[in-house]
């Protein structure tokens, strides 16, 4: 996944202080100085996974590393400022989203249905997840497979 041209219009979203091509992955670094933030994202278009290859997404902080596996797609919003990574397997979601100003949030397994349902009817923490990652709709599987 990740073409030199997803990797730019990702960077022109999240516009990172630096940006490289290292061996085998893109690494872009955020920084935002008036919340004391910094974040390194970093972009495999093809790693093995297992018995496969997938694309990966990493981020590092000061306080944490997270992984999204078997990338499947992702949504650029300049009117926020972030970029939703998507992962689907069978009637799941795992998510997750960067921001401009150095900040994450990690959504996994999350049931496929909570994207398009009715909001009003979760609790709030439940309610996130789906209003997060309904913006992944559109990249989604019509039948909910994975292939």
């Amino acid at each position: 996944m990740f073409s030199e041209s997803d990797i730019d219009k990702i960077a022109a979203c999240l516009q990172p202080e630096s940006r490289n091509f290292e061996t085998d992955h893109y690494r872009l670094k955020l920084v935002s100085t008036s919340d004391r933030r910094m974040l390194v994202l970093e972009l495999y278009p093809s790693v093995p996974l297992g018995k496969e290859k997938g694309s990966m997404v990493v981020v590092y902080t000061i306080g944490g590393h997270l992984q999204l596996h078997n990338c499947t797609g992702f949504v650029v919003s300049e009117e926020l400022g972030e970029v939703t990574f998507v992962s689907e397997s069978p009637g799941r979601l795992s998510g997750m989203v960067v921001e401009r100003e150095a900040a994450c949030s990690l959504y996994a397994n999350v049931t496929r249905d909570l994207i398009s349902g009715d909001f009003t009817n979760l609790g709030v923490e439940v309610m996130l997840s789906g209003v997060a990652l309904s913006l992944t709709e559109g990249l989604l599987k019509k039948d909910g497979s994975q292939d």
